[in-house]
């Protein structure tokens, strides 16, 4: 049986401006859980995270899951796989696609200091 395959989205730094992860190909992954772990701020910083596939035949980005405004040091886990339970900013009962990436869009220049990891469901 295959197992989950864990890896690092993007390192813990202080962002202050929107920033696209590389994208990734998926091998077989029916689905993902997304960890974003804000460890410190400044001021009032804000990013919305989203989980993004690839349409070659339009060459772009879809949004399959875009969380909440992350303002605070705190830990946001999103989900996308099939079956599971549909919740607004948290969770997409949906299939992860051939190609996928994260974008996080900060809402304005103040730093915040997260990392976001990722968790490739078998």
């Amino acid at each position: 049986m295959r197992q989950p395959e864990q890896m690092t989205v993007l390192a813990s730094a202080a962002r202050t401006a929107t920033v696209n992860s590389e994208t990734f190909a998926n091998y077989g992954h029916r689905g993902l859980v997304v960890v974003i772990d804000a460890t410190a701020i400044t001021s009032t910083p804000s990013v919305v995270v989203t989980i993004q596939g690839y349409s070659a035949l339009g060459d772009d980005y879809y949004t399959i899951l875009a969380s909440a405004a992350v303002a605070t040091a705190v830990v946001t886990v999103l989900r996308v796989f099939p079956g599971s339970a549909v919740t607004t900013n948290l969770a997409a009962n949906d299939q992860l696609p051939p190609l996928w990436r994260i974008n996080a869009v900060h809402g304005n220049a103040n730093s915040i200091t997260y990392s976001i990891n990722a968790l490739l469901l078998p």
